[in-house]
């Protein structure tokens, strides 16, 4: 399903982290809440295809949609904004974590995508739009 110009929902749900058996599972927990998720993971493909058009580059999904059950097996909190559909973690060819990092910050300041966490990590960038600043 075509969620942008740029980017499917499968790019959203799935993961290269996700065993066959898991992704299956992420899947059916998706479709039980898929009302709920899908608006939700809309809204955070819009930010992600701002940002790609700006960086002129495929931005490449890591995980984004990550249900409970994934969180809890991973000894996580299970607060994720991951859980929620509101958050990716993120890399592309061609900008270092750090640049990626910086691009999206400025597109908050100047008002083209939503405020929200943002993290920057050795080998991907962490954003959600949570509404409030958050940074790491």
């Amino acid at each position: 399903m075509k969620l942008t110009k740029n980017f499917t929902l499968e790019e959203f749900i799935n993961s290269r982290f996700y065993d066959a058996d898991s992704q299956k599972k992420v899947w059916e927990e998706f479709s039980k809440n898929e009302s709920e998720l899908l608006p939700k993971i809309q809204k955070l493909a819009n930010q992600m295809q701002t940002l790609r058009d700006y960086l002129c580059t495929p931005i490449i999904i890591n995980i984004a949609y990550r249900p409970l059950f994934w969180e809890l097996k991973q000894g996580r909190s299970g607060t994720s904004k991951h859980i929620q559909g509101i958050a990716c973690d993120i890399i592309t060819k061609t900008h270092s974590p750090k640049e990626v990092y910086d691009s999206i910050e400025f597109l908050i300041t100047e008002g083209s995508i939503l405020q929200g966490g943002l993290g920057v990590y050795p080998n991907f960038v962490h954003y959600d739009y949570r509404g409030r600043r958050a940074r790491w």
